[in-house]
């Protein structure tokens, strides 16, 4: 390097841009150790000179062809084979690009907030399980975490072998939903991991879904109106900043802790809409898939009747920028937890099982292993195997699956009881505990709902109360820490529910 002239160095900084990226370039999801989609017309893309010629060969005969245009950017779709592997992909232009240790199996991403990028070393009976999480025929991607104003072509991330120290850090959700997929079909697993702790849906949401409804309309009303006051807050900041400031040191002096710095306002945040779809989705769209999991749902709480066209409108914003058509969506209902006044995580549970009327969705609940203090529930293990039984059923022919527990289907007045039906309730309904139905409530027309008795009538519920003669309504588990003991005999909970539709606390929260 100290040979080299002042002129070499500044004629390379002044080299046209077309001849400094004359290198065909991938994106950081198409790399070696990745899993494509068995069995299907696969998108590859990526950039080059304009005009630039890109030939790709692979280990199992199949090429494609294309040319970059005026911007760069080149795509084509080549047809991968069955399930297996590992194979090599060349990518050749001005330069040649080898992939190794392909795999070509389903391809699933695992999104959402904290409980999904919870990670292994974090759930429970992680050192055992992570010991034993050597599975060379799972690959592992995880999207950095980056926001952004505007879709982006590109993220950091890697495809990982799945070994003890690369699962350490991966969600442990996806790894468990992967691993259950992966013993009960023998084939590789891809799984990406984009996720957030502690954010909102309208995040990973493009910003014209928002724009272009009413009730979502407010969410971007907010995200201006926060920037338009950006100038006046940082100078709110600032002030309290110098008072931090003598406070610290005051606090320093004394050898005390300091207090809590302000965090600077910014105009942009991981929660503002579009954030994550921008910065952690478009770069991984339209890599192929066979579906996605998610798990988020509580930092929504405060605006869940709002959900209920938020999540919907979020997925199918997914499905249409992916092109694959309806493709299965699974998600976790958000387990009880001892949430702050005002928020009533029961109506988010109910925005979410409404979800389930969106085509190829599925819903695992969790009412069972929730620990009310701890938003956390470290049990990922039946979480994952839950998001599985879905898969395993509707995607992958395993007819002989109970996958669902039971979820609410109709109500019909008999006296004074009220008959509860459900779907998912075969093989037949029961209390986890083999006592008595819990947090079951009933009211008549004054609306006041009392502690009720169920008894289990087949693959239904006969609930009543002495002190309400003319029954309308029941709820079951309609609070925000009832862990109640509905379950079917497979094993998995009913979820919480109740029959009537009157507005509860978030019904005008936009």
């Amino acid at each position: 390097m100290k040979n080299l002239s002042i002129f070499t160095i500044v004629s390379w900084c002044i080299l046209p841009v077309s001849l400094v990226f004359a290198d065909i370039r991938l994106p950081a999801v198409i790399s070696s150790n990745m899993v494509l989609q068995r069995d299907a017309e696969v998108p590859l893309w990526g950039w080059a000179d304009p005009g630039e010629e890109i030939a790709v060969t692979t280990g199992w005969k199949a090429t494609a062809m294309t040319k970059a245009g005026v911007d760069g950017k080149w795509s084509l779709r080549i047809k991968t084979p069955q399930a297996g592997g590992p194979h090599k992909l060349t990518f050749k232009g001005k330069n040649t690009i080898t992939l190794e240790k392909v795999l070509s199996g389903e391809v699933w991403v695992c999104s959402g907030q904290s409980n999904m990028q919870f990670a292994m070393r974090g759930s429970e009976n992680a050192p055992a399980n992570i010991a034993k999480a050597d599975y060379p025929n799972i690959r592992l991607f995880s999207v950095a975490r980056v926001i952004a104003a505007e879709p982006q072509d590109n993220c950091k991330g890697d495809w990982t072998i799945c070994s003890p120290a690369s699962v350490a850090g991966f969600s442990a959700v996806g790894y468990y939903f992967g691993k259950h997929l992966a013993d009960e079909l023998d084939v590789p697993i891809g799984l990406i991991s984009s996720s957030w702790g502690g954010t909102l849906a309208e995040a990973w949401t493009r910003r014209e879904v928002l724009e272009n409804d009413k009730d979502l309309m407010p969410i971007v009303e907010r995200f201006e109106a926060n920037k338009a006051n950006l100038p006046e807050a940082i100078k709110k900041y600032e002030k309290r900043l110098a008072a931090w400031k003598l406070k610290s040191g005051k606090a320093k002096a004394k050898g005390e802790k300091a207090p809590r710095a302000p965090r600077k306002p910014s105009a942009r945040n991981q929660n503002s809409p579009a954030s994550l779809y921008n910065g952690m989705l478009a770069p991984i769209i339209p890599f192929a898939i066979k579906g996605a999991i998610w798990y988020q749902g509580e930092s929504n709480v405060v605006r869940s009747y709002q959900y209920r066209k938020l999540f919907p409108a979020m997925i199918t914003n997914w499905r249409t920028d992916w092109n694959q058509g309806d493709f299965p969506f699974y998600y976790v209902q958000i387990a009880p937890y001892k949430y702050r006044k005002g928020r009533p995580s029961e109506e988010l549970r109910e925005a979410q099982m409404l979800t389930l009327l969106l085509k190829n969705t599925g819903m695992a609940v969790t009412m069972d292993i929730a620990t009310v203090n701890n938003i956390h529930p470290p049990n990922k293990l039946d979480v994952g195997k839950r998001l599985a039984l879905w898969a395993l059923a509707k995607d992958y022919a395993k007819t002989d699956l109970v996958f669902s527990g039971p979820i609410y289907k109709s109500m019909k007045v008999e006296g004074d009881k009220i008959r509860v039906s459900f779907d998912y309730a075969a093989p037949g309904l029961q209390a986890r505990d083999g006592k008595a139905i819990t947090h079951m409530t009933i009211a008549g027309a004054d609306k006041k709902f009392v502690e009720a008795g169920a008894v289990i009538d087949g693959n239904t519920l006969l609930v009543s109360s002495a002190t309400v003669k003319k029954p309308i309504s029941v709820r079951y588990g309609w609070s925000n820490t009832a862990v109640p003991n509905l379950e079917n005999k497979a094993g998995l909970p009913a979820s919480s529910f109740r029959t009537d539709d009157w507005p509860g606390l978030t019904f005008d929260a936009r």
